[in-house]
């Protein structure tokens, strides 16, 4: 099963929330607003397969990444909200889609049920190319890194998944590279999921589109939408507050 960190007090008959991280992404980089939604209910983010302390596997696929988060939300009572970021979104449009029975409330963070055109490969190229010798503390690491990585934002996000320590990624980045295309493109998908549904976008971003909203209402028939000001594809970590904000007012409805 996925490595989870469990937020909050399991109570008998409360749904928790399950929380699916994006590409190059952990469930640390969640903390925050994971503890602070535990207030009133009990929340897991996970390390998705092939990222942080969950195990690394030869495929990437989003019907696997789908049942990885099944898996969890049975060793958790059988039935969840859940709340996906980009990757970790399109994984959980899949498992609502796929096996609704397991979904309670779904909040979908700033991607759509499409195939995108552009690659994030040049992330993964930059930290295998990176030389760890000798580096000891992540400002070394940042210092190298800014090299092919402009955005210290980025450098940031990419090296909470760097073991310093330990020399390495704690990213499957040989798979996650060759698995790219599967990544950044979708599966088709004919079943729908009926229940409430957010997708929660930044108001900065253009990866949730108007041209995006026939599918998403197909598979999503009583989608929300909703959008944080100021706001790019990493809302969560650009705008905390408000992205909690809007989470617990979903799923307090």
């Amino acid at each position: 099963m996925l490595a989870t960190i469990d937020h909050g007090e399991t109570r008998p008959g409360q749904v928790p929330l399950v929380i699916a991280h994006g590409l190059y992404g952990s469930a640390r980089n969640w903390g925050v607003i994971a503890k602070r939604l535990s207030d009133s209910r009990p929340v897991i983010a996970v390390d998705m397969r092939n990222h942080g302390a969950s195990a690394w596997t030869d495929s990437h696929s989003y019907p696997e990444l789908a049942a990885d988060l099944a898996e969890v939300i049975d060793a958790h009572g059988g039935r969840a909200d859940v709340l996906g970021h980009s990757m970790g979104g399109k994984a959980a449009m899949v498992l609502a889609c796929t096996q609704p029975a397991r979904v309670n409330r779904l909040i979908i963070a700033d991607i759509a049920p499409v195939a995108y055109e552009h690659s994030q490969i040049q992330f993964a190229d930059a930290m295998r190319g990176l030389d760890l010798t000798g580096v000891t503390t992540r400002t070394e690491a940042d210092a190298r890194l800014a090299e092919t990585v402009e955005d210290k934002g980025i450098r940031a996000f990419l090296l909470q998944s760097l073991d310093v320590a330990g020399g390495r990624w704690r990213l499957n980045l040989d798979v996650l590279a060759r698995d790219m295309p599967g990544i950044v493109g979708f599966v088709p998908l004919d079943g729908a999921f009926d229940g409430p549904t957010l997708f929660l976008s930044g108001a900065a971003s253009d990866y949730v589109l108007p041209a995006h909203r026939a599918e998403i209402k197909r598979l999503f028939p009583k989608a929300r939408f909703v959008k944080i000001p100021g706001a790019g594809h990493w809302l969560h970590a650009e705008k905390p507050r408000e992205f909690e904000a809007a989470a617990r007012v979903f799923l307090d409805a």
